[in-house]
């Protein structure tokens, strides 16, 4: 009962913060991405890659300049892995005792910290330098979360645009160059600056020091590794990341080392991605269809804690019945409710940080984990990613409420005819592709099984969770699966790249086609999209997608465990 309690008073104490930030955070977000000036430090950083700021942009040039800046960003990432022997602070860490890393394990980890994902197939702490940690991982941190942010926010333009009577005007979208750059230097830095040194507050270590040697009760010494963890552990629960400097990620005494650190970081992994609801509602200048949007994602979240909570809680099997709760690994000091909590926030913001082994959740408890991030991870969804899901499914509503009542749908003004549909569909229908053929294929081929720690349904939710987490850019994994083969390294790794850039560029094509529109004023047939009726036609849809998609693969992996 006093667990129970505690769990309560943790969600609901969350629940407030949330509802704090929200209303100032989301209005800043809103100014940052309107403000029509330019402060000393950008306009310094635009002369000095060329860049002209005051210029609007098409879809397709913010597109170009997306796809470019992501693959300058792999090949440098991947340099620096393979060049880490000549990189300062990096000297003796290393695959294999080598300071090198792999060329299938660098281009893994390359494309995973530029896509959001932040997969990781090695051991932080003894393969990666405290440079590339640095200079490398905790870069793409920041500015992958900004380039997500970005997308976002040029689809809401797209919404909120005006068409006047300039058709050089037309179609413009912002600069993205800007937007990235806003993104970094006015919202995640400030807040990663702030919440690292409330992390180092709470415990969590910041160090330069490779490690520091202890000897243990029995006599014996051993040298634990220490790295600078706050600053990095900030940002990646602030832009969705999930990285973690230490293997053990979240779940490390050194991350994450008590219940309020704990709270403190579910925190930060959910406060952007609330906010930018309200960030939303401002911008189209309709604070209530932000308040929609924030509704349906906290309605399945909530729901999804507490689906987790009581898996975990009331599991099958006398062994953990008599434990009190399947208590197999997670940390005593956060317990089930601690452990439910972040799973859930985790899975359903493409974080992918973990304070627990999911590989150890019952099958009903890992079940929500995996349909979490099958729902396309939109409550709350990453940064930037989860606002532009939620609203390329509300088009969907929109779209099927239409049918329903034989009129062309209309959503914030804009007429939903085919070209807007199909890249809505295109931008749905990329991670279910990926997942279930990269799964498929996994199992299929010859020699994969030897990677699984188990057979039967469990075998198969830890294959199809890492394509699910891979395609949509989580990057948390069941880790009874062993991905250090060619083949894991690089389908997954291709997984990230098209789970990542091929709905961003269906979501910035629609942006580019909505900006195009002229505004409709709503009349008596428009469906009202502020209410109650729509925020359940929109969570009616999100859930729809997945089930008719996925209820096959997960019949045959988790809720095939749960029932046994």
């Amino acid at each position: 009962m006093s667990s129970t309690v505690a769990g309560l008073l943790q969600a609901g104490v969350l629940v407030l913060l949330l509802a704090l930030a929200y209303t100032p955070l989301g209005a800043w977000m809103a100014r940052v991405y309107s403000d029509e000036r330019h402060w000393g430090v950008e306009r310094a950083l635009y002369r000095l890659v060329r860049v002209d700021p005051d210029v609007r942009q098409r879809w397709t040039t913010y597109a170009a300049g997306v796809l470019g800046f992501s693959f300058v960003s792999i090949v440098l990432l991947y340099l620096m892995q393979r060049l880490q022997p000549l990189l300062p602070l990096g000297f003796g860490r290393g695959t294999d005792g080598a300071s090198t890393v792999s060329p299938a394990m660098a281009f893994n980890t390359a494309v995973s910290f530029v896509t959001n994902t932040n997969w990781q197939s090695y051991v932080p702490e003894s393969v990666l330098g405290h440079t590339v940690q640095m200079a490398g991982l905790t870069v793409q941190n920041v500015v992958s979360a900004a380039v997500g942010m970005a997308v976002a926010v040029a689809l809401v333009r797209g919404f909120a645009a005006r068409v006047s009577g300039d058709a050089e005007d037309r179609g413009r979208i912002g600069n993205f160059w800007v937007d990235l750059t806003r993104g970094v230097v006015r919202i995640l830095l400030p807040l990663s600056v702030v919440a690292a040194v409330a992390l180092v507050a709470t415990g969590v270590v910041q160090s330069l020091r490779s490690g520091v040697d202890v000897t243990t009760v029995d006599g014996s010494r051993h040298t634990l590794a220490l790295a600078p963890a706050a600053s990095q552990e900030a940002v990646k629960e602030l832009g969705t990341n999930g990285g973690g400097i230490f293997n053990a990620n979240s779940a490390h005494p050194f991350e994450n080392p008590n219940a309020l650190s704990n709270l403190f970081e579910i925190l930060l992994l959910l406060v952007v991605p609330v906010a930018l609801t309200r960030t939303f509602g401002i911008l189209v200048g309709d604070r209530r269809q932000g308040h929609v949007l924030v509704a349906v994602m906290g309605a399945i979240w909530a729901v999804f804690v507490a689906l987790t909570w009581l898996a975990e809680a009331f599991p099958n099997g006398p062994a953990a019945l008599a434990a009190g709760g399947a208590m197999e690994g997670k940390e005593v000091r956060f317990g089930i409710p601690g452990s439910s909590l972040f799973a859930v926030s985790t899975t359903g913001t493409s974080t992918g940080a973990v304070n627990s082994m999911h590989d150890s959740l019952t099958g009903a408890g890992g079940g929500v984990a995996l349909l979490n991030m099958l729902l396309g991870e939109v409550a709350p969804g990453g940064v930037g990613a989860g606002l532009y899901g939620i609203l390329v499914l509300a088009i969907i509503a929109v779209f099927l409420a239409g049918l329903m009542v034989g009129r062309t749908p209309e959503y914030l003004g804009k007429k939903l005819g085919r070209v807007q549909v199909t890249y809505a569909a295109i931008s749905i229908l990329a991670m279910p592709a990926l997942v279930l053929l990269g799964a498929g294929l996994a199992i299929a081929l010859p020699g994969t099984a030897d990677a699984l720690n188990n057979d039967g349904a469990h075998g198969f939710s830890e294959v199809l969770y890492a394509y699910a987490s891979a395609a949509n850019n989580n990057g948390s994994a069941f880790a009874g699966i062993t991905v250090t083969s060619d083949f894991f390294q690089a389908s997954l790794g291709v997984a990230m790249l098209f789970g990542r850039f091929v709905p961003i560029l269906a979501v910035l094509a629609l942006a580019g086609s909505l900006a195009e529109q002229r505004r409709v004023e709503p009349g008596a047939g428009t469906l009202p999209t502020h209410g109650a009726l729509f925020a359940t036609l929109v969570g009616g849809t999100v859930l729809l997608v997945a089930a008719l998609t996925f209820f096959p693969a997960m019949a045959l992996g988790p809720i095939a465990e749960a029932l046994s």
